[in-house]
């Protein structure tokens, strides 16, 4: 027995109808398969033809008609006899084969280019590395320069206490002042 079945509907393309259709086939262990998408007026479809013993192809109709691609939107099934060529469905394992790995190629291309710029942005983690280790050097310098400064701090501000003392007598104000005013 020989079918033309037809799968319509908003979203049956690229959605793993072949593939769906090609483990449901092996599972009924039918010789005769052949699949391909097609654009009816708009409309996406997938065609499968199919060929075996009548009762094994009944029951692939009446599993696909039951089940499909979780991604899929269907709007019909039909079904038909059909009288000419039906490949065979290891022809259609090959090729479901080779479209999901002409799928998957570009996905560990576009991970080797990732890895590319990661490897690049690494390769600066030494000079990185020794920027932080002569900023921490002259983070040590500027502590020593403050604590110098922190050491002369009180005595010139005395200096500047009494120097306003002897400019205007009675002018001299309190640390906390001099401080506040600097």
């Amino acid at each position: 027995m020989k079918l033309k079945i037809k799968i319509a509907g908003p979203k049956v393309h690229d959605v793993g109808y072949r593939v769906f259709l090609l483990k449901h086939a092996m599972n009924m262990a039918l010789p005769g398969l052949s699949t391909y998408k097609w654009d009816e007026d708009g409309q996406q479809e997938v065609i499968a033809l199919v060929k075996g013993d009548e009762a094994r192809v009944k029951a692939f109709l009446k599993a696909i008609e039951k089940s499909k691609p979780e991604m899929a939107e269907v709007s019909k099934i039909t079904s038909e006899p059909f009288d000419g060529e039906v490949g065979r469905t290891s022809e259609v394992a090959m090729f479901c084969s080779f479209a999901q790995l002409d799928k998957a190629i570009p996905s560990p291309l576009d991970m080797r280019d990732d890895l590319k710029v990661v490897r690049k942005n690494t390769d600066m983690i030494p000079q990185m590395s020794g920027d932080l280790k002569e900023m921490k050097g002259d983070i040590k310098e500027m502590k020593g320069d403050v604590k110098a400064v922190r050491k002369t701090a009180d005595a010139t501000f005395e200096e500047i206490k009494g120097q306003r003392e002897d400019n205007q007598p009675g002018y001299g104000m309190s640390m906390q002042q001099v401080r506040a005013d600097i």
